[in-house]
């Protein structure tokens, strides 16, 4: 019965648009378009009580008549709340992660701006703070809540508490973009979503907070098919920015967040580890010549730089990498045209069964092209100490 209400209602407002020449009505597909006729139309009350005063009237009274629906603004609550439910799953889990990312960057600062950062050692150079905790339980309990019946791997090894708080928002532009088709009608059941709650948590307890981020990957069929990364610490040098900001992409959609830039012509700028170093690690950079090398933490930060044109590649010849150190980075890369696998340059599987760990290292670049040449130049030597 709503949808005849706001059909009828709806109708009025085409008639409008008639007399007006505004925006064609094939156009008016979402709620912003939506709401930019309506705002034509209303700016043409006379007309409308003169001319259009009995289908109006009835429209009018129609869409009043829907409890849910009596103004503009309701409108688009109304309308975003059909969004979030009758939207394919994937893009109601995208839109669900850029909201939760957010949220965790929020959880990050407030841990931070107290002062007491609760750190515990889970190995050598593996510290865990109060917020990788609480950023991971608010991330993996709202999509338990939201998503129950899809698997969630998150990086700490944490008993899942019950009584997370659900986070409301979600994301409008995401939730709004056109379906990938072969993901429309795929169940929460097959996606399988991994989770850095806090990447590059060395660099957090030691005040280098541009590398922190949190990473929220989503995989269908073992490969990596939307990506968010949150930087809670972006630009918290700069009193008069704005501080943090979320990245995400869909292969064959496109990325949001930011503007992809490409690296240097004729330079070859390499980044990798800034505390995981390792001869092997050493020799596959020494064999590669860079004219410049970042060592910089967090797999998300060190991924942003290809980004946005900071680096050309990305080299890591060790087995330190996890899954959920990549999957998030590998989705937006290859959504803007780049590459991430192994050091073979064979891609990784983000299947809920695999191991954790990317024992084959890892290799990044921002273009196809400048992927070919890495895995072409990385010795023999290296690769086979490098493997599964």
């Amino acid at each position: 019965m709503s949808k005849i209400i706001l059909a009828l209602g709806l109708g009025s407002l085409l008639l409008a648009q008639n007399k007006h020449k505004a925006q064609p009505w094939s156009k008016v597909k979402t709620k912003d378009s939506f709401c930019d006729l309506k705002q034509k139309c209303q700016r043409c009350l006379i007309c409308l009580r003169q001319q259009l005063k009995p289908i109006c009237l009835f429209g009018s009274l129609l869409i009043a008549a829907d409890t849910r629906v009596r103004s503009h603004s309701n409108y688009c609550r109304f309308y975003n709340a059909k969004m979030a439910t009758t939207s394919p799953v994937f893009l109601r889990l995208m839109a669900n992660a850029v909201a939760v990312a957010n949220h965790a960057g929020n959880i990050i600062r407030e841990v931070m701006s107290k002062g007491d950062l609760g750190i515990v050692e889970k190995g050598v150079n593996d510290p865990q703070t109060e917020a990788d905790r609480r950023a991971q339980q608010c991330i993996i309990g709202n999509f338990n809540k939201k998503f129950p019946l899809m698997s969630v791997i998150g990086e700490e090894d944490l008993a899942q508490e019950t009584d997370t708080e659900l986070v409301s928002d979600i994301d409008k532009e995401v939730l709004n973009l056109k379906c990938p088709e072969d993901l429309v009608n795929v169940t929460e059941e097959d996606f399988v979503v991994w989770v850095d709650p806090l990447d590059g948590t060395a660099e957090y307890t030691e005040g280098m907070l541009d590398h922190v981020t949190v990473l929220i990957g989503i995989a269908h069929k073992n490969r990596p098919v939307g990506g968010v990364i949150h930087q809670p610490y972006y630009n918290y040098k700069n009193d008069k920015a704005g501080l943090g900001r979320t990245l995400w992409g869909i292969p064959g959609v496109g990325v949001g967040g930011f503007n992809p830039v490409a690296p240097p012509e004729g330079k070859r700028l390499v980044v990798t580890t800034r505390s995981h170093m390792t001869p092997v690690v050493q020799q596959a950079l020494d064999s590669l010549k860079p004219d410049e090398i970042l060592r910089v933490g967090g797999a998300g930060y060190k991924v942003m730089l290809l980004m946005e044109g900071k680096a050309t590649a990305y080299v890591f010849a060790s087995p330190g990498c996890k899954k959920w150190d990549t999957c998030a980075p590998e989705a937006i890369l290859t959504a803007m045209g780049g590459r991430l696998t192994d050091i073979h340059g064979d891609p990784y599987s983000y299947a809920s069964t695999e191991m954790h760990p990317n024992r084959r290292g890892v290799l990044a670049a921002a273009k196809s092209d400048d992927h070919k040449w890495f895995v072409e130049n990385i010795p023999d030597a290296v690769k086979q100490l490098v493997k599964s």
